[in-house]
C-alpha cells in the first residue's frame, strides 16, 4: 500500500515538474512565455492528480490522463486551450521517459477534441461596394482598388495576388492564371470591372520603373508589393470606406466564395475558381445562410411540404 502522505502529493509531483522547466529554460532555451504557460498547465494538472490521490508520476496512465481531460472539459476550458494542456502534460511525461522514469508516455494517446473552424464573416454586397467606391486618378489609390477589385473579382489567395505578374493577364479574354498550393496552375475569370482597372493601373504602373514582371508594385521602391503591405492597405481602405467588418484578404475571396455560390449553388465551380484539391474543404470555406437551404429543400423534396393543421 502506498503510504505517502497525502500532504506531500503535490511538492513530490511539482519537484519533477520543477526540473523540467529547469530543462525547458537551459537546455531547450524556450522563452520565459512558453515557461510560464508550461508552468501553468501542469500546476493545474498536478492539483487535479492531487484530488485522485495520485502520489507519484509514476502511477499516471492513460486512464488519469483521460479524466484531466474529462474534468478540464468539464471546467468549461475550450479546445485550443485543452489542447495546450495536454500538449504539455505529453512533453512532460515524453522527458519523464527519457529520464527513466516512466516506461512509456500514457498521456500520447489522449487528445483534445477538434476546434471549431471559424470562419471569417463574409461582407454582403452592400458592404463590398461601400468599400469599392473609391474614384481618384491618384496612382496609389488606383493601384489599391485594382488590387481590391481583383481580389473580390477572381477570389484569389493573397498570395497569389502578390504573387501575379503581367504575363499571367489575358485582358483581351477578362482572364488570369495563378499559381496555386501544391504548384497547381488554374485559370479564373475575372470580371469586366476588374480588367478595366488593371487596364488604368497598368498604364500608370510604368511610371514607377518596376525591376521585375510583377503586376502590383511598391510605389516607393518599385519592388513587388509584400502580403503585409497588401493587408495594412486592405485595413486602411476598410476604415477609411466606414465599412463595419474588419477588412483584410481572406475576408474578400471568402465573400467572392460566398456570393457565388448563393447566387449558382454550384459547389463544385466554387471549388475549382478558388482552386481547392477537395470538395470537403469548399463545403468547410464557404456557407449559404440557413434559410436559403430550407427554400432549396422546400421547392426539391418531395416530402418537404407538410399539410396544413
Amino acid at each position: 500500500m502506498d503510504r505517502t502522505p497525502l500532504t506531500a502529493q503535490p511538492q513530490g509531483l511539482m519537484i519533477q515538474v520543477e526540473s523540467f522547466l529547469r530543462y525547458l529554460h537551459v537546455e531547450r532555451r524556450l522563452s520565459p512565455v512558453t515557461i510560464t504557460n508550461y508552468r501553468r498547465q501542469l500546476t493545474t494538472v498536478v492539483e487535479m492528480l492531487n484530488d485522485m490521490k495520485m502520489a507519484q508520476w509514476q502511477q499516471l496512465d492513460t486512464v488519469k490522463a483521460r479524466n484531466v481531460a474529462a474534468k478540464s472539459r468539464r471546467a468549461g476550458l475550450q479546445a485550443a486551450s485543452m489542447a495546450l494542456r495536454l500538449s504539455a502534460l505529453r512533453s512532460f511525461c515524453d522527458w519523464m521517459v527519457q529520464q527513466g522514469e516512466l516506461p512509456a508516455n500514457p498521456v500520447k494517446s489522449v487528445h483534445a477534441p477538434k476546434a471549431k473552424k471559424r470562419l471569417p464573416k463574409n461582407m454582403d454586397v452592400d458592404e463590398v461596394s461601400q468599400l469599392l467606391n473609391m474614384e481618384s486618378g491618384d496612382p496609389l489609390v488606383v493601384r489599391d482598388r485594382t488590387m481590391l477589385e481583383v481580389m473580390y473579382g477572381a477570389g484569389l489567395r493573397l498570395s497569389e495576388l502578390v504573387g501575379l505578374d503581367v504575363r499571367h493577364l489575358d485582358l483581351a479574354t477578362g482572364e488570369v492564371r495563378v499559381m496555386g498550393k501544391g504548384s497547381k496552375e488554374r485559370k479564373i475569370p475575372m470580371g469586366k470591372t476588374a480588367v478595366g482597372w488593371l487596364e488604368r493601373w497598368l498604364e500608370m504602373r510604368e511610371l514607377y520603373d518596376p525591376e521585375d514582371d510583377a503586376v502590383f508594385i511598391s510605389t516607393q521602391s518599385g519592388k513587388r508589393i509584400s502580403n503585409r503591405n497588401v493587408q495594412k492597405r486592405f485595413e486602411q481602405w476598410g476604415i477609411k470606406q466606414g465599412v463595419n467588418s474588419h477588412i483584410n484578404p481572406h475576408k474578400l475571396r471568402h465573400s467572392f466564395a460566398t456570393h457565388i455560390l448563393e447566387s449558382s449553388g454550384n459547389l463544385r465551380g466554387v471549388q475549382e475558381l478558388l482552386g481547392h484539391a477537395n470538395l470537403s474543404t469548399t463545403q468547410i470555406y464557404t456557407h449559404l445562410d440557413f434559410q436559403h437551404l430550407a427554400n432549396v429543400y422546400d421547392v426539391a423534396h418531395p416530402r418537404a411540404k407538410r399539410e396544413k393543421p
